[in-house]
Parts: structure tokens; C-alpha cells; sequence
């Protein structure tokens, strides 16, 4: 199977599992899934975010995506258990479509590596 055509079935297939478990099967975008991403590795899964903490959980998700890239590395956790990240490499110019590709194969690599697909 082609590299491309891989791709857009497991993400076909982390939407819809994601979708089905937090949206009543509504389909969830893009920017609802690193959200969703960001909550995870916040891990304070209970609680209400005011906008400027949900830029900050979706912040969270693109580092955390993009650490195997070799574009940022966790620095630290601060006490009140959020992750900051330090950029290693400048990101890549690229167009809206590239970026896109570019979040989806990081979100499903993500999710093959906590086991969520397979």
C-alpha cells in the first residue's frame, strides 16, 4: 500500500474512533484532535480550560507531535504539571496542505504509539 494511501486510512481511522468517543460520532477537525492531544498529555482530564489555557493545550499537542520530528524536546513540567517545551530546530516553510499532511502523520504516529490504532 502506498505511504499516502496508509496515511489517510489511519487517519481516517483515528477520527472516527475519536470522533465516536468524544463527539457523539460528530467528525472531529483537526484542531479538535490536537486539543484533544493537548488534554491527554496535560493529563487533567477533568476540568474546564478558559481559552487562553486551550491555545496553550493545543501549544502542548504540536510540541508533543512534533518532538520525534527532532523540532522540540520537553524541557521541563511546572508545578502545576504543565509541560513547556524548548524548540530544537526552526520548523519548515511550508504551504497549509504540507502542514496538514505534516500534523495528521504525526497525530497517527501518536496514536500507534499509545496504542490507540494499530
Amino acid at each position: 500500500m502506498a505511504r499516502d494511501e496508509q496515511l489517510k486510512e489511519r487517519w481516517e481511522m483515528v477520527v472516527q474512533k475519536l470522533s465516536n468517543q468524544f463527539a457523539d460520532g460528530d467528525t472531529l477537525d483537526l484542531d479538535a484532535i490536537i486539543y484533544l492531544i493537548g488534554v491527554q498529555e496535560l493529563g487533567q482530564l477533568d476540568r474546564e480550560f478558559k481559552k487562553d489555557q486551550k491555545l496553550d493545550l493545543m501549544h502542548i499537542a504540536i510540541c508533543k507531535l512534533l518532538v520525534p520530528y527532532g523540532y522540540y524536546e520537553l524541557d521541563f513540567v511546572d508545578n502545576d504539571g504543565w509541560p513547556h517545551y524548548k524548540a530544537l530546530a526552526e520548523l519548515p516553510n511550508l504551504k497549509a496542505g504540507e502542514q496538514s499532511i505534516l500534523m495528521k502523520e504525526a497525530i497517527v504516529n501518536y496514536f500507534i504509539e499509545t496504542e490507540y490504532i494499530h
